[in-house]
């Protein structure tokens, strides 16, 4: 992971604006209805959230009355954090070193950010090594990933950059990430393998946004009702096996 470059990027990026988007709120909201599905199941749960950009998860689970720890890379971000709530601990570090914090010291841990960002696998595993190590037993960690499939449809070929991509897919389309990259984005099976490698056990994985990276503009159209009606289609879809490896996104969710 080349810090320098990431540091700059999310210096320019508003992941706010993502977000609150037509395509995020799916994303978001999604997201945070499994993250209260574990919640509401613990006494008094204290909560990290490792890559926290600027604190859309953390800053809403806060406001609920939830004890928040946020971890941001990027100092702006970290700004940000702060501005909008004080009661948000954050703290400048990275995924792959959370030695300021003991063994078993949170219920849930979300790694919403940084699996898009860490390029090879042994800064994956680290990062997935560390989150399991202060999570408490039988606490629930939710990790989230970039899809291959996705960034070939809509990036090679709706937006006709397949034929510049030579080198950067292997023959059956798969990514070929390198530690310069910004970006890392995998396959289910890479998924599995860094659970297997890690000894975590998934409850399940969903896409948090399955359709709505697809169909931006049209969702950016649709009148609230109609809106509301895709958000209970979604719902009813994002655990469905056969869609998740071509969505945007992933959500992991796995038990310590």
């Amino acid at each position: 992971m080349n810090e320098e470059n990431l540091i700059k990027y999310y210096n320019k990026f508003n992941e706010d604006k993502r977000l609150n988007s037509r395509h995020g709120q799916v994303e978001f909201i999604t997201s945070m209805r499994y993250i209260h599905t574990y919640l509401k199941k613990m006494d008094q749960p204290k909560i990290l959230d490792i890559g926290a950009g600027c604190g859309r998860y953390s800053i809403s689970l806060v406001e609920e009355g939830y004890d928040v720890t946020a971890i941001e890379l990027v100092k702006h971000n970290l700004r940000v954090i702060e501005q909008k709530n004080k009661q948000v601990k954050a703290y400048q570090g990275n995924a792959i070193d959370l030695s300021r914090f003991k063994d078993n010291s949170f219920d849930l841990v979300l790694l919403f950010g940084p699996m898009y960002h860490l390029c090879n696998q042994e800064d994956q595993i680290k990062a997935l090594l560390e989150a399991k190590r202060v999570t408490k037993q039988n606490g629930i960690i939710m990790v989230a990933y970039c899809m291959n499939d996705y960034c070939v449809i809509t990036h090679g070929f709706k937006d006709n950059h397949i034929l510049e991509c030579e080198g950067m897919l292997d023959e059956d389309y798969h990514c070929l990430s390198k530690e310069t990259d910004l970006y890392n984005v995998v396959r289910l099976e890479d998924i599995n393998r860094l659970n297997k490698i890690s000894h975590l056990k998934r409850i399940k994985i969903i896409t948090p946004d399955g359709p709505a990276n697809y169909m931006r503009n049209i969702l950016n159209k649709m009148d609230k009702k109609t809106f509301e009606k895709f958000l209970d289609y979604h719902f009813k879809i994002c655990e469905r096996q056969d869609l998740i490896g071509a969505a945007a996104h992933t959500l992991d969710i796995l038990k310590k």
